[in-house]
């Protein structure tokens, strides 16, 4: 017994030192296992909050995520449907900068819509109204004159989006299909002028005014733009009635009035708003639809010019004049 228990001493420790390196094998592999899993929670997590993994993604292979619609290459050419560049949902109070090289055109605001990038501007598209919350764009000296004229381009529905107004909401109404971002400010490219018929640039707009005295004002914001180098826009709609008029058999929203803020940064930053309403009316001076662009955030609920400086921001907001332009 003796015997036994002298060959069999070696071996059972020979035992236990792999018993031991075998626990320390297995823990490690636990905590390397255990932080791969806490890597990839934390990867998917970052991946949810950048709107790249949603629960809408299927397995067919079609997008339906938050972000995007489409497929897109480098360039910013849509592979699917005709007229968009970008797509992507806007929520609650998030502010939006247009790819317009610049944060100038940021727009801050509470109210849905969905972002549609075009070649020469970017709109907010408001699916319940069916026409646009806002559209901003830069407009250039360059981008004043060119050779792709509006003659011969066809109003368009926007295959983008739906519920979407046609062409047909329009006919045998009181109102035209106005232009928020105008046709003369897309002369510089073929297809940029085509998208500016695009009906998510449009509204119902009084045709006394449309062509009038809105019209007066796009041209003098392209005067501004020779003249400075540069200007940045946005106009949109105003809609004040809780249940506002509607035309067509999709019911487009008619708005009460529409509002148009400028920005200028050469020969020292300047704003200036203004606000029309939708009605037909006499030939008015342009100083008289002039507001600050306080004023014209009062009235929408918009943020604009997020991006300048605080002090800057506000000095230049709050005052309004037609001679400092």
């Amino acid at each position: 017994m003796m015997k036994k228990s002298i060959i069999f001493a070696p071996m059972r420790k020979i035992l236990l030192v792999f018993t031991l390196v075998g626990v320390v094998c297995l823990s490690a592999c636990f905590r390397k296992s255990e932080t791969n899993i806490q890597e990839d929670t934390t990867v998917q997590s970052v991946e949810q909050s950048e709107g790249r993994l949603t629960a809408d993604d299927d397995a067919s292979g079609s997008s339906t995520r938050e972000g995007w619609t489409g497929s897109y290459d480098e360039s910013g050419e849509s592979h699917e449907g005709r007229h968009s560049v970008e797509i992507r949902h806007v929520g609650d109070d998030e502010a939006y900068s247009p790819s317009t090289g610049t944060d100038l055109l940021a727009v801050a605001s509470g109210r849905q819509g969905r972002i549609l990038h075009r070649v020469g501007y970017t709109t907010s598209y408001n699916a319940e109204w069916l026409i646009p919350n806002w559209v901003a764009w830069r407009l250039t000296h360059d981008h004043t004159s060119g050779d792709f004229k509006r003659k011969g381009v066809p109003y368009q529905e926007d295959d983008d989006v739906s519920p979407r107004a046609t062409n047909d909401d329009y006919k045998a109404s009181d109102y035209s299909r106005g232009h928020m971002c105008p046709s003369g400010d897309n002369k510089w490219d073929r297809r940029a002028q085509e998208q500016s018929f695009l009906l998510t640039n449009m509204c119902p707009q009084d045709r006394t005014l449309n062509g009038g005295d809105w019209n007066e004002l796009e041209m003098r914001c392209r005067r501004w733009a020779e003249h400075y180098g540069e200007v940045y826009i946005v106009a949109g709609p105003i809609v004040r009635s809780r249940q506002p008029r509607t035309i067509g058999r999709n019911e487009v929203v008619v708005p009460d009035g529409f509002f148009k803020v400028v920005l200028r940064m050469e020969d020292g930053p300047r704003a200036i708003g203004f606000i029309y309403d939708n009605r037909q009316d006499h030939h008015r001076k342009m100083r008289e639809y002039v507001v600050s662009v306080d004023e014209v955030e009062q009235t929408t609920g918009y943020d604009f010019f997020a991006a300048l400086p605080d002090e800057v921001e506000r000095t230049i907001e709050a005052h309004a004049d037609l001679d400092d332009w």
